[in-house]
């Protein structure tokens, strides 16, 4: 990547894979990602497609014996004047680097905040951390810090929550605290990892709202991992739709919405609940997601969809079509009517 201002992070041909004793499990199988500055990125999938694994390889957080490769390239905030990037990939996982990246410029809200707190400290003290290993070495200022940023994202008694552990704080609490912890040092990238998972319908809306109103204060990009199509079209400007540790399709999100041409993405769209859909059962994927694992050769959606080509789809691996400008798709037949 040549490093420029609108971009901040730049993934290509990134795999993740886990080298087990029945095989080579390919959960992450050469995904391209672009995260500009300031946008929010949304990668949207069923379960088991890959992406909470690809925001764990952008973090280089893989658990063993995963295997990471690929190019992920940073435009960190020191190098931006020199246009100089950082391979993440190459860096040591567990060398001061990548640790100083982690937290101060590429933060990540878990999708279960009560096993990513630690059960035994204090909120306060875990906020707190993160920000004397990142930005200053001063008790009392790093405290300052903390409460500055529990009370940006509307925690309540800010005081008395500092001093509370996560056990003690309802769910809605223990995400805003989690959002403070990944915001504190002011990261150029936050990764929500589908932050709204087990919250009540209220609290996910102030949460979304939360994390819009953040990205704009602080200019920062957003990585929203769901499987929820609403949220997408709420919080992204591009969207890529993952299926079987690939992109399948990735777009602009009206594009997405108006003008999807990957068998896939059109069966998420058509499974959307609808007010004009009244007394009529909700259209729904045949199938599951095949196991990633010793797979055949051709579209990995072969085998559920409607479209499918016997002797052209599961012939070959399909690349990433140009469809037009900024628009993508994994799919032989994208170029032709699929209505």
């Amino acid at each position: 990547m040549a490093a420029t201002g609108d971009i901040v992070l730049e993934v290509k041909d990134l795999t993740t894979h886990f080298h087990l004793d029945e095989g080579i499990l390919k959960a992450v199988d050469g995904v391209d990602l672009t995260i500009k500055r300031g946008k929010t990125l949304g990668i949207v999938g069923e379960s088991g497609c890959g992406k909470s694994v690809t925001s764990q390889a952008l973090l280089r957080i893989v658990p063993k014996p995963g295997k990471v490769e690929g190019q992920i390239l940073l435009n960190r905030k020191k190098d931006r004047d020199q246009a100089k990037v950082t391979d993440l990939v190459k860096l040591d996982a567990l060398g001061k680097e990548i640790r100083d990246i982690r937290g101060g410029e590429i933060a990540m809200i878990f999708q279960e905040p009560m096993k990513a707190f630690s059960p035994i400290h204090t909120i306060g003290n875990q906020i707190m951390e993160a920000i004397l290993l990142h930005s200053t070495d001063n008790e009392e200022k790093a405290r300052e810090i903390a409460i500055q940023t529990l009370k940006s994202v509307g925690m309540s008694n800010v005081e008395q929550r500092m001093n509370e552990y996560p056990h003690q704080l309802s769910g809605g609490m223990r995400q805003r605290a989690m959002i403070a912890m990944a915001l504190s040092c002011k990261p150029s990238i936050l990764i929500a990892d589908e932050p709204t998972t087990a919250l009540d319908v209220t609290v996910q809306a102030q949460v979304l709202y939360l994390i819009n109103e953040l990205k704009a204060q602080n200019d920062m990009s957003v990585v929203f991992i769901t499987h929820d199509l609403g949220v997408i079209a709420e919080m992204s400007d591009d969207v890529a739709v993952m299926y079987l540790g690939k992109v399948v399709e990735y777009t602009d999100v009206d594009t997405l919405f108006h003008g999807a041409q990957h068998p896939y993405t059109k069966a998420l769209l058509n499974s959307i609940p609808a007010i004009n859909k009244e007394n009529q059962r909700l259209e729904s994927i045949e199938g599951t997601v095949p196991f990633p694992m010793n797979l055949p050769k051709g579209c990995g959606f072969y085998s559920r969809c409607k479209h499918a080509v016997d002797g052209v789809c599961n012939k070959e691996d399909i690349p990433l079509i140009k469809v037009k400008e900024g628009h993508r798709v994994r799919c032989v037949l994208a170029e032709t009517n699929l209505e």
